[in-house]
């Protein structure tokens, strides 16, 4: 059976050999200008030093709960780059002391009451994909340990609404197990971030995680219908509606509190049926700032294509896209009724103005095909979903690797990139002595692209979370300075907190305070998240 990597991205059995490691270092190497990056071996389970649990497990929850060593030492971080060096070297003591998988509502109330009753914290845990911190039971003082609420035995489908487009789903479903559920109705969330193959739905309403479509429906916010809240003082769960004008919205306070109100449970989704027709097309483009142009043309046309992602050349090269220095351009239109031709043959017509051509024609499929292609959006997809394996084996040759991403208005974009693309050269040199930093377009929208960035450059063993840091806080400040987000879709953790606080309106984070106190009187959910915990896990205000 397949287990999942207690220290790095996914499936264990995924992590090459060293043969093809070295192979791996010896190309990185040359990227980079060093000599070639030799591989260390990953740890051994048996071989970590695992500390021991503070609390006992409490009989009333044996029946779901775990203090396994492999349950807490997978379970110990999420999967960013500063988690998987930890992770690659052995350091496991943030571990929590145990591991709930509730199967029911009323065990994931039951954890909560006992944590909050015996000053445990409580993380909760989807996939575990986190890439801010937002899973790590990194305690401020004044708890007696941490509890791991791991969701994923709460998967199910449980009705789907045909006529209304809406689904009921647990929130412990992952990408996969609720796509697999929906089509055995025809149907789908269509919701696909890089995370998809180990992410919840739980997780993505909880982060505001982006999606398949880049444009109109970028964010799971968009396909929310109804989210339920279990909290320490009760249950929150709004109506289930296309709209409402009743005062603010619950749902807009449950999307986003990254598990620090309540744990989800379940939600009303609205999905579709599956895509009948679909039409890819590439388009390259010699001039970057003419790409950006003819990008966000098409973002303010009104045709609204489900892919419009725009790579860089170095992004292009990265990702084996084209390696002749053009900047290309990813286009998809799809429809579950009619051909989109039309919208097709409009948007190529913007890019041709900016001095764009096809790479290829138009490939349209239909039918069953339409969820399939071999074109250059193909490639693109299956290099994006994996990714996030190649960080395993990064880290394993000692590289400094990691991605950012953030949206600005077109406006600001191209001072915006000109301080990011100068600032993180700088720091890179700084810290590693040079680097690489390429850039795509993830979503856009009519007011701004979402861009998003991947950096690269050589570490020095044993100092490479350091370097990390330096680059990711050049990063951050370029992107505060131009009034950008700190995060698209990213999400806040502990990573990015610094920042976060820094852009949001004090008197917000002060109301938020107010209602975690008031749905965590005893502050067990997820402390340090979106903002520091009192002292002693208990808000010391009157």
């Amino acid at each position: 059976m397949a287990e999942r990597s207690f220290w790095g991205w996914g499936w264990e059995e995924r992590f090459p050999d060293e043969g093809a490691r070295r192979q791996m270092g010896q190309a990185i190497g040359a990227l980079l200008g060093v000599s070639a990056m030799e591989p260390l071996p990953p740890p051994e389970l048996d071989e970590i030093a695992l500390p021991t649990p503070r609390v006992e497990i409490p009989e009333a929850l044996s029946g779901f709960c775990t203090a396994g060593r492999r349950e807490r030492a997978t379970r110990t971080y999420g999967r960013s780059y500063p988690d998987i060096v930890r992770g690659f070297r052995g350091d496991f003591g943030p571990a929590p002391d145990f591991v709930a998988r509730p199967r029911t509502e009323q065990e994931v109330a039951a954890v909560l009451a006992w944590c909050s009753a015996e000053r445990v914290a409580a993380i909760p845990y989807g996939g575990g994909t986190s890439v801010v911190g937002g899973v790590e039971a990194a305690l401020p003082a004044g708890f007696a340990g941490a509890a791991c609420v791991d969701m994923t035995r709460m998967g199910r489908v449980i009705s789907v609404d045909a006529l209304s487009r809406t689904a009921r789903i647990e929130a412990g479903a992952t990408g996969p197990v609720l796509e697999a559920q929906l089509a055995e109705r025809g149907m789908t969330l269509r919701h696909f971030p890089q995370s998809f193959e180990f992410s919840t739905l739980g997780g993505w309403i909880a982060t505001r995680a982006g999606g398949h479509f880049a444009t109109v429906y970028t964010h799971i916010d968009d396909l929310v219908a109804s989210a339920r809240l279990v909290t320490p003082s009760g249950v929150i769960e709004p109506l289930a509606l296309p709209g409402s004008g009743a005062g603010p919205d619950p749902n807009r306070l449950t999307l986003g509190s990254e598990g620090i109100l309540g744990i989800i449970t379940e939600a009303t989704v609205r999905v579709r049926p599956r895509p009948a027709w679909r039409a890819r097309v590439s388009v390259r483009f010699e001039d970057f700032g003419r790409a950006v142009e003819a990008t966000r043309r098409i973002a303010q046309s009104g045709l609204f294509p489900a892919n419009c992602r725009l790579l860089d050349a170095r992004e292009a090269q990265l990702h084996s896209i084209a390696f002749d220095g053009s900047h290309i351009l990813l286009l998809g239109f799809e429809s579950d009724e009619a051909p989109r031709e039309a919208w097709v043959a409009e948007a190529l017509s913007l890019c041709a103005e900016q001095g764009g051509s096809p790479t290829a024609p138009v490939k349209v499929t239909t039918g069953e095909g339409a969820e399939r292609g071999g074109d250059q959006s193909a490639a693109w997809r299956s290099a994006f979903i994996d990714a996030p394996y190649l960080s395993n084996t990064l880290v394993s040759l000692g590289v400094v690797v990691d991605t950012f991403e953030t949206a600005c208005t077109w406006s600001g974009f191209e001072a915006l990139h000109e301080d990011v693309v100068r600032s993180v050269r700088e720091a890179m040199r700084g810290a590693c002595g040079q680097g690489r930093i390429s850039c795509r377009f993830t979503h856009v929208y009519p007011d701004g692209p979402a861009p998003y960035y991947t950096f690269l450059a050589p570490g020095r063993r044993g100092h490479e979370v350091e370097q990390w840091g330096a680059i990711k806080a050049a990063a951050s400040e370029a992107l505060l300075r131009h009034g950008a987000t700190i995060t698209h879709h990213h999400a806040v953790g502990r990573v990015h907190k610094p920042w976060y606080l820094r852009q949001t309106p004090g008197p917000f984070v002060d109301a938020l305070r107010a209602v975690k106190a008031r749905l965590d009187p005893a502050q067990v959910l997820n402390p340090g998240v979106l903002f520091d915990s009192p002292p002693g896990g208990v808000d010391p205000r009157p």
